[in-house]
């Protein structure tokens, strides 16, 4: 009795070692260029949802301000409780159209925010809001000569001299504004805001922390207030841009006035 026993052989080639490290190369530089695509689509996509929501912001500023039944110069501004937080401005200016020789009042309404790579963008809204006249342009010329005098009065400029206004050392100022002290855009000191930390001793309440004054615009605006209305014999004063009374401004044209300030 024979015993066979039958044995096949099958020959299977493997990958190399240099074969697999080749594949895996290939494979994790395939792999970055798809994360990189992602990553941009991602920032695209938050750049683009972080510009509409200051878009939002600008917007619905600039709806606000044509809703007011009248407007004046002013500036206002603020932050957003957002995630992450947008600073808006609303400011209300004064420019001069040189087709018409006319002088406008236009809103600028702009939003700020970073980013993801940490550059600071800005939305910014404009409209033209109304002409002025003749006798508006002298009022805001007056204002302005008034105004100059007086805020240089109310404003302090280093955090030394508010110190020795407010009668306290560089220390307490430093903690007044931690605890709201508002200033000018600029850093300037308010000095009816240095009053109202003086009274409550740096500790004021939060409605009268809302009272403070915010701008330059906003202290020009309480002193014109303050002053009062139709004070008499200004006509016969002298504007300082021009030289001229304003009451021979009065019988000049618009944009004779406009020239004769800007060769001054």
């Amino acid at each position: 009795m024979s015993c066979r026993s039958k044995t096949c052989k099958t020959g299977e080639k493997a990958f190399s070692l240099v074969e697999v490290l080749t594949a895996l190369a290939i494979l994790a530089l395939t792999s970055s260029s798809v994360l990189v695509v992602v990553d941009r689509c991602v920032t695209s996509a938050t750049t683009a949802a972080l510009r509409m929501q200051a878009f939002e912001v600008a917007r619905e500023n600039m709806e606000r301000l044509l809703a007011l039944p009248s407007v004046q110069e002013s500036v206002e501004y603020d932050v957003t409780n957002t995630s992450p937080p947008i600073a808006w401005q609303t400011a209300v200016e004064t420019f001069y159209e040189p087709v018409t020789a006319r002088m406008w009042l236009r809103g600028v309404c702009s939003a700020r925010y970073s980013d993801p790579n940490g550059y600071e963008q800005t939305v910014e809204l404009t409209h033209w809001l109304t002409d002025l006249t003749k006798e508006q342009l002298l009022q805001l010329m007056r204002r302005d000569e008034e105004g100059q005098g007086d805020l240089a009065d109310q404003l302090i400029e280093s955090v030394e001299e508010a110190a020795e206004y407010a009668g306290v050392d560089v220390e307490t100022i430093e903690q007044w504004l931690e605890n709201g002290l508002l200033t000018t855009e600029d850093g300037s000191f308010i000095k009816s805001n240095l009053d109202l930390y003086m009274r409550s001793s740096g500790n004021p309440t939060e409605e009268d922390k809302k009272q403070q004054i915010k701008s330059e615009a906003e202290l020009r605006d309480k002193q014109s207030e303050s002053r009062g209305a139709g004070q008499q014999g200004w006509r016969d004063e002298i504007d300082p841009k021009t030289g001229l009374t304003y009451e021979e401004l009065e019988q000049m044209s618009f944009s004779e006035i406009w020239d004769l300030m800007q060769n001054r």
